[in-house]
């Protein structure tokens, strides 16, 4: 189970990553609320702003995302409940294969 600090310091990569992917230049990464709504209010990041992160995440955590269904929205509503999601999904081991 990762840190208090391990879950800080990945919230602020993702922070940096939102802003940085998005192009959010107007927006200080500290700014962003660990649980302000990161779509419609809060944030206000839109349905093309999901695809953009969703692609970034994938590039820098290699993390995949088959079907967006509403479990992967709830991931996605927040950067403490995006954090959580990269986590779980650091923690699934990657299947070999053998010949």
């Amino acid at each position: 189970m990762p840190s208090d600090l391990e879950m800080h310091e990945l919230e602020f990569e993702l922070k940096k990553l939102i802003v940085s992917a998005l192009k959010l230049e107007d927006i200080d990464p500290a700014e962003i609320g660990d649980d302000e709504p990161l779509f419609i209010e809060g944030l206000g990041l839109d349905s093309i702003d999901a695809l953009e992160l969703g692609v970034a995440l994938r590039k820098a955590y290699d993390i995949r995302i088959e079907i967006v269904s509403d479990e992967i929205r709830a991931h996605f509503a927040t950067i403490r409940s995006l954090a959580r999601f990269i986590q779980s999904q650091r923690a699934v081991p990657t299947p070999t294969v053998t010949a």
